[in-house]
């Protein structure tokens, strides 16, 4: 690429996440179907020697999003900028990355559900036309001037693609849906990241720490650099079966990969509202936690592993989560 990509914004990633990342979507591990399809409108810009369709990915935190909009502009060979969507706060704050944009080039939002409405509006004539308006002076002498900008490829990332408005939804013609990944898909990259942290790892332990993993490689990663953490400290820094127990046992992740809090909430429920139904404020309060936390952190993976049911009534746990308690209280 001509020149360094411009990275700004709270949620660009550290050096020691970026070394992790794949430097191109072929590197990538799990989500084949949506690997192949970029791979298609990515050699079809090539070849037209055109800017990629606008792209939109949603799906929970720590899926890859950011890491397939990294790895799209290397592919292409273009510049890309980095922005999210609480960072954009006016029009005026999304002006800069219009007209610093080269013909071609990416322009990632990270939650991008999370633009005001000013902004998103502003840019639906960006995406079609590739033009802005820009408004000089104030009262009645103030006056608009219309600026073309460089043909750019809108790429947008968001947990909650609910929250979007359908004329921004409409606006990306490709959006692809990122789901958690196989055991055996985890267990590949902590063994491909283990060897960029310069860390020895047998199968057994990589595939230990795949399945208290929660299906998520950031979760993944996080889990092996502790584990790497701790082998460097207790040990001579090669990871065997059981020093990976012993690291997440430490760490309170048991063999589902729950943590201590999501235990504590289960166990709450099962104690104190006799399995449920209850309401979540009143497991929080009982808990002494923010409601937002049990719900936004630690419900989704509950209720994906069939621990947790949602009723009108209330929250309930369900006999595995029962079982599994009552398991990790009984060794």
């Amino acid at each position: 690429m001509g020149r360094e990509a411009i990275l700004q914004g709270e949620d660009s990633p550290n050096e020691e996440d970026k070394s992790l990342r794949p430097q191109s979507i072929s590197e990538m591990v799990g989500q084949l179907e949506v690997r192949e399809r970029l791979k298609v409108v990515v050699d079809a810009a090539v070849k037209r020697d055109e800017p990629l369709g606008h792209i939109l990915f949603d799906g929970p935190p720590g899926l890859g999003k950011t890491t397939f909009a990294t790895c799209i502009p290397k592919d292409l060979g273009v510049n890309f900028q980095l922005t999210s969507g609480p960072a954009l706060q006016a029009p005026k704050d999304l002006i800069p990355y219009l007209t610093n944009a080269d013909e071609k080039s990416i322009l990632f939002i990270d939650e991008i559900h999370r633009l005001p409405k000013s902004v998103e509006e502003y840019l639906y004539t960006a995406m079609e036309d590739f033009r802005i308006d820009i408004v000089l002076g104030e009262g009645t002498n103030a006056r608009t001037i219309n600026l073309q900008v460089k043909p750019f490829t809108l790429i947008g990332a968001t947990t909650r693609s609910g929250m979007l408005t359908a004329p921004l939804r409409d606006r990306f013609p490709l959006r692809e849906h990122l789901d958690f990944y196989t055991h055996e898909e985890l267990a590949e990259i902590i063994r491909r990241n283990s060897r960029k942290l310069d860390v020895t790892i047998e199968d057994d332990a990589s595939l230990e720490i795949s399945e208290r993993s929660r299906g998520t490689p950031r979760v993944a990663n996080n889990r092996l650099r502790w584990i790497r953490d701790y082998v460097t400290s207790k040990a001579d820094g090669h990871i065997s079966l059981q020093l990976a127990r012993d690291a997440m046992a430490m760490q309170e992740i048991d063999a589902l990969g729950l943590d201590n809090q999501d235990r504590k909430y289960l166990t709450t429920i099962i104690r104190v509202f006799g399995g449920g139904p209850a309401g979540v404020e009143a497991i929080a309060h009982t808990m002494n936690a923010a409601p937002e936390t049990l719900a936004d952190e630690v419900e989704p993976f509950l209720l994906r592993t069939e621990l947790l049911v949602r009723t009108p009534r209330g929250r309930m746990v369900t006999t595995k989560a029962v079982e599994h308690i009552q398991t990790h209280i009984g060794r």
